[in-house]
């Protein structure tokens, strides 16, 4: 199968895995509490507990990956993520909501970011970097595709249908494009055939990598799930907010695309330095600016998303090299998992207790990001290899 379509297809099922799952309840979470008359922190937490369970599996997955390819995991995402959005859709209390929760944790384990990414390093080794970066321009548009088809579906339909809906969508679209339009990956590379590849990685990397992933993702885990809301807290109108929010996509978009060409034959880890100094700056603006920058907040805010996205895909890539990429890339997911599983519940508790000056608290966490990322040097040996 061609490289082209090959991305075209993952990319597509991507924007349709994450749509549908991660950015799912900042939408259709307050119409679930107001139907099944359960708390706010009820519903966020059983959210966080999937992420949490995602974070568990993750090194599981990815030694699979590494192991057998990643064709047949991203299948079997669409068939888990669509049965638990069915029970998601038929749930009547906070014990059928868990099942569908948990049932959620395991798809997104499977067919998220980082199972696709071990797919890609598994067919290309090195060479992945510009596939990875493709996937995530076509995904990058998950939240503005998602939100407003969340919205629309809620509001036509109501959310359970809304929810019946997406796990249709897997069904058919998902599920034929990971199971027939992914290759086959190649029998797994012996660890001695690429040492003279690979560059010794820095003292302590898995650690200050495992440190960086898991403050910038419960940032982004925060705006994931409180995006909207946060925005109405700075001053802005439901429907501005809304709007505003559905710009992410575009900025992710946007600053994937300048990775993709200026930063192309730039190290990884420039990127990813610059990445996580972008939600800080645009947190600034906001607090000087208040509710008339929420578009450039949304802006800069994104656009640091879409690159940490890929640095989180390339810099252990560039650093440690193909082998074994799937199961070290489940590893260095868990912590930022687990994070991004506790983000949605304490960052919302945040803005309770504090309102729109949570802010200062992710741009307190993206910096210490920027700064962990400061302690790795940026090895010639290691440059990437164009696609």
């Amino acid at each position: 199968m061609k490289r082209p379509v090959v991305v075209a297809a993952l990319g597509t099922a991507q924007t349709l895995a994450w749509g549908s799952s991660y950015y799912l309840p900042a939408i259709l979470g307050d119409p679930i509490v107001q139907s099944l008359g359960l708390s706010r922190t009820a519903v966020f937490g059983l959210f966080s507990g999937a992420l949490l369970l995602s974070a568990v599996l993750g090194p599981s997955v990815g030694r699979a990956i590494d192991n057998r390819g990643g064709r047949g995991v991203l299948a079997l995402s669409n068939l888990v993520l669509a049965a638990g959005l069915v029970l998601l859709g038929t749930a009547q209390g906070f014990v059928t909501l868990a099942i569908a929760w948990t049932a959620l944790g395991v798809g997104m384990a499977t067919g998220l970011y980082d199972p696709a990414f071990a797919t890609l390093t598994g067919l290309y080794g090195r060479a992945a970097r510009g596939p990875i970066t493709g996937i995530t321009l076509i995904a990058g548009f998950a939240s503005t595709v998602g939100w407003p088809l969340s919205a629309f579906l809620d509001a036509q339909f109501g959310w359970r249908w809304a929810c019946l809906i997406w796990a249709a969508l897997h069904i058919v679209v998902g599920l034929p494009l990971n199971r027939l339009l992914i290759p086959r990956a190649p029998p797994p590379a012996r660890a001695s055939e690429m040492e003279a590849a690979s560059s010794p990685a820095p003292r302590g990397a898995m650690v200050i990598l495992a440190f960086v992933f898991a403050t910038t993702w419960f940032v982004t885990g925060a705006m994931a799930a409180h995006l909207p809301r946060l925005l109405e807290i700075a001053g802005a109108s439901t429907t501005a907010a809304i709007a505003a929010a559905a710009l992410v996509g575009p900025a992710q978009v946007a600053a994937r695309l300048v990775e993709f060409g200026a930063l192309r034959m730039v190290h990884p880890l420039v990127s990813a330095r610059l990445a996580a100094l972008l939600h800080p700056v645009g947190a600034v603006i906001l607090g000087l600016f208040g509710p008339g920058a929420i578009t450039a907040f949304t802006v800069l805010h994104g656009a640091g998303n879409g690159l940490l996205t890929i640095a989180k895909g390339t810099v252990p890539l560039v650093i440690f090299g193909p082998v074994g990429y799937g199961l070290r890339s489940g590893i260095l997911g868990a912590p930022a998992r687990a994070t991004q599983a506790a983000s949605p519940l304490l960052f919302g508790l945040l803005m309770d207790y504090m309102g729109i000056e949570a802010i200062a608290v992710s741009a307190a966490l993206s910096l210490s990001a920027f700064f962990a990322l400061l302690l790795l040097k940026a090895q010639p040996a290691a440059a990437p290899v164009p696609a």
